[in-house]
């Protein structure tokens, strides 16, 4: 039974079974299908196209906005990609205290909120505990793909991956493998921004 219980939006939604209490494995992933997540998955295009690529995975897209999962919803359903859904909730949350243990074989984060004032930079997602919490969640071998155009972010993210020493850091070239750009990605080139990558890997 759900503690906080209200329907979803719409059958492309996935809401928890309970939102105080860390998932169980099957109630999150179907069968022995990859799942991956997308953390603040904007408007939903990166994460469409990405589960129309890739029909033998699942996806789910983590979004707290309202309007923004409504939109992504509804885009999924017109897209008939039945391997993504969206969970509207905090991303921070989600990795930290739902995802079960080794259940994720990817965790996108691209182009979050790089919180560009001194006074709040504490609220950037990435930090030691948030990584800590993201290899838990990652399977052996599972990887967290990080992207963002704000330098001096991209710069700080590094310089704490390394001081956690969680994960092995692997190339990413733009043309290494099938992956789509972004809403902010898409607006942010056209503007003559370049995108700063990082690809992770937890060991086996």
């Amino acid at each position: 039974m759900n503690t906080l219980p209200r329907p979803p939006i719409s059958e492309a939604e996935y809401v928890p079974p309970h939102y105080f209490r860390r998932l169980e494995t099957d109630e999150i992933r179907n069968g022995g299908r990859p799942l991956e997540i997308d953390l603040g998955c904007g408007d939903g295009s990166f994460l469409v196209e990405l589960a129309g690529h890739h029909p033998e995975r699942d996806f789910i897209g983590v979004e707290r906005l309202l309007g923004r999962c409504r939109k992504v919803a509804k885009k999924i359903r017109r897209a008939g990609t039945a391997n993504a859904r969206i969970m509207r909730l905090d991303s921070k949350y989600v990795v930290e205290w739902l995802l079960p243990a080794a259940s994720v074989s990817r965790i996108h984060l691209l182009c979050p909120d790089p919180w560009p004032k001194f006074k709040h930079r504490r609220r950037r997602l990435v930090q030691i505990p948030f990584l800590g919490a993201v290899k838990a969640a990652l399977e052996p071998g599972g990887e967290f793909l990080f992207m963002t155009d704000h330098g001096e972010y991209f710069e700080e993210a590094c310089g704490k991956i390394r001081e956690s020493g969680l994960f092995a850091v692997e190339p990413w070239e733009e043309d290494s493998f099938f992956y789509p750009k972004t809403d902010f990605q898409i607006q942010w080139e056209a503007e003559g921004k370049s995108m700063n990558r990082i690809r992770c890997r937890k060991p086996i």
